[in-house]
């Protein structure tokens, strides 16, 4: 039998292999789950000196985990120059954050080819290979050039612009030419297909695209939710609240998710609504990542800044109206904070799919379930149709859908849940992983 060789620069650290995770760690943990595997990537670790030639490995199970380091200065023009600081604004449609110098994509080129090197000679004949992200788009391109053979598929869990927005990166084509080495191409959206597409035929390539939206392990969130209904932080929350509705907003700090939007939202509601003057809180919890860039530490200032200001606009001796946090939160405490949430505020600017907003519709309790508010501009979207759904950059809309959140009845919230339940127990990680890779062992 083949074993699943899975490459991503995020291989999961050692607390993640034994326990419950977020992501794509998740989705490709169930890949794995019941199969022998390899999986490869970067260690963490960045040195300032060269890389050591050694492949590091671990055993788990019937997984094999592999990894190697990078040079600090690889780390910073491969991982936050090009990946962080080109390829994903250029992904997310933001232009103008765009910073492309020819160095760090050199330096891209050069990771992926040094993975490639340290990869091939741990593979063996029948393996399939499946490549994950934006860090890796050259990978499939360098393997054959080793001679691979193998059928490698390739997942870009973010989206994908047309190629009317693709072309303004000046090494698009190239980047595009060595996608066509994979066998497969998937993508979370028919959308970002479609975007693909255009992007080939635009320079006169094809190799086949699908789209395949990837899931969470919905009864495997939901217990966890149960069991954490009452944990100690929970009841701390719910205490502080007063009886308060909870809306609750969980993402990482990026200027993807539009966090300063859907503060501006809520600072509209209890405008335009009075009625939820000191009966709601926004609660934001936001981990910083990637501090040292300075587009994220603006982020960071913009949103202390306006949940500073709603604050002292509205706020009394005893109603914060918005907490914003920036330190990580535990996995199981989440869940049981989705759990209690009256409504979920899920609004990315763009985001190729957002498995918080799954997560929160399957920590619910069915009887008396809560309210997820979407952006029309999640991949998430044409799944979970029945959320309440928003244009993002809209506050008032994000406004007029909190206050019908609020007010709606009990039969129509279990409705509208039972709806989006359905879809997230059909599109799980596993069958994600299970499909794609079923496509990919038939393309020829």
């Amino acid at each position: 039998m083949s074993r699943l060789v899975l490459v991503s620069n995020r291989v999961p650290d050692v607390k993640e292999r034994v326990q419950s995770a977020g992501g794509l760690v998740v989705g490709l943990g169930e890949a794995v789950r019941d199969t022998e595997g390899l999986w490869f990537g970067w260690s963490g670790q960045h040195r300032e000196n060269a890389v050591s030639s050694d492949v590091q490995i671990e055993q788990l199970h019937r997984v094999t985990f592999a990894t190697v380091d990078l040079t600090t200065d690889q780390h910073t023009r491969f991982y936050e120059n090009f990946a962080n600081g080109t390829l994903w604004p250029l992904c997310h449609y933001r232009l103008e954050m765009i910073r492309y110098r020819r160095e760090d994509y050199e330096s891209y080129r050069e990771v992926n080819t040094l993975f490639a090197r340290k990869l091939a000679p741990l593979l063996q004949e029948d393996d399939v290979i499946w490549v994950h992200d934006y860090h890796l788009m050259t990978l499939g391109a360098e393997l054959r050039a080793l001679g691979v053979r193998n059928r490698i598929g390739y997942f870009l869990h973010i989206p994908l612009p047309p190629w009317s927005v693709t072309r303004v990166l000046p090494c698009a084509a190239e980047l595009l030419r060595d996608l066509t080495q994979y066998d497969l191409i998937g993508v979370q959206t028919e959308e970002d297909r479609e975007n693909f597409n255009s992007c080939f035929s635009a320079i006169g390539l094809f190799t086949r695209v699908e789209h395949f939206p990837i899931g969470i392990a919905p009864e495997e969130f939901r217990e966890e939710a149960r069991r954490n209904v009452d944990a100690p932080e929970v009841v701390r929350l719910m205490d502080s609240l007063r009886g308060r509705k909870l809306v609750i907003g969980v993402d990482r700090l990026d200027y993807s998710k539009g966090i300063p939007e859907r503060i501006k939202g809520f600072e509209k509601l209890i405008r335009r609504y009075p009625q939820h003057e000191a009966k709601v809180v926004m609660l934001q919890i936001a981990p910083v990542s990637r501090a040292g860039v300075s587009a994220y530490q603006h982020l960071r200032r913009e949103v202390d800044e306006l949940s500073g200001h709603v604050n002292a606009t509205f706020g009394t001796f005893d109603w914060t109206p918005v907490r914003f946090l920036t330190q990580s939160v535990p996995r199981h405490v989440l869940a049981g904070f989705h759990r209690r949430a009256d409504i979920a505020l899920v609004t990315p600017l763009r985001d190729g799919m957002n498995l918080v907003a799954k997560e929160y519709v399957a920590a619910q309790d069915g009887d008396d379930p809560g309210v997820l508010i979407l952006s029309s501009l999640a991949g998430a979207a044409p799944e979970l149709k029945a959320a309440l759904q928003v244009n993002p950059y809209d506050p008032d809309q994000i406004a007029e859908a909190l206050h019908l959140a609020l007010t709606m009845k009990k039969e129509v919230r279990k409705k509208r849940w039972r709806f989006l339940n359905v879809e997230v127990q059909r599109n799980t990680a596993a069958r994600w992983a299970a499909e794609f890779l079923s496509v990919l062992k038939e393309v020829r």
